[in-house]
């Protein structure tokens, strides 16, 4: 849906037609302390405040060995961002520039990411600091770190590859 009334100087919005090409399960619920994205900060903090990630009790169960990580990436949809800017013109410096050189919220698929730090988990909800969304946004994907892999080395000429299953 297109928006005129809300864009900032420079800024280029399109008509869409209505996404039928994918559908997410939302695994749980993301709960924060802001209401509002004036309140949300623009980067989540690894000291900041202890958020949780409430997972549907289908999904308890996937969370085993996730309490072996320090560090996880979440994803999340954030459901209250338009879809329709190609032209952006952050509030904080007034430049204009594509929606895919930004890490802005308002996007084509507004899926959101932070690495965040993994507290503990209790009855299916993690406790996690670094977030940056919304209280009640819808939750789509937990990961280990990736930078908490180490990558096995390909074999060296004359060894046998050993298959892990």
């Amino acid at each position: 849906m297109t928006r005129g009334d809300d864009l900032r100087a420079n800024e280029k919005a399109v008509e869409l037609v209505p996404a039928s090409d994918a559908a997410l399960r939302f695994i749980g619920w993301v709960r924060t302390p802001w209401r509002s994205r004036d309140d949300c900060p623009r980067q989540g903090r690894l000291d900041g405040p202890e958020c949780r990630l409430v997972l549907d009790v289908v999904w308890h169960d996937a969370l085993c060995g996730l309490e072996d990580y320090q560090t996880i990436e979440v994803l999340y949809w954030l459901d209250k961002s338009r879809r329709d800017l190609v032209l952006q013109s952050p509030k904080s410096d007034g430049r204009t520039v594509g929606t895919f050189a930004l890490r802005s919220p308002v996007r084509p698929n507004p899926i959101g990411t932070s690495i965040v730090k993994l507290e503990r988990i209790e009855e299916g909800t993690l406790f996690v600091r670094g977030l940056d969304c919304l209280d009640g946004t819808p939750l789509v994907d937990i990961k280990p770190d990736r930078c908490a892999f180490t990558p096995k080395a390909p074999p060296k000429p004359g060894e046998a590859h050993v298959q892990e299953n």
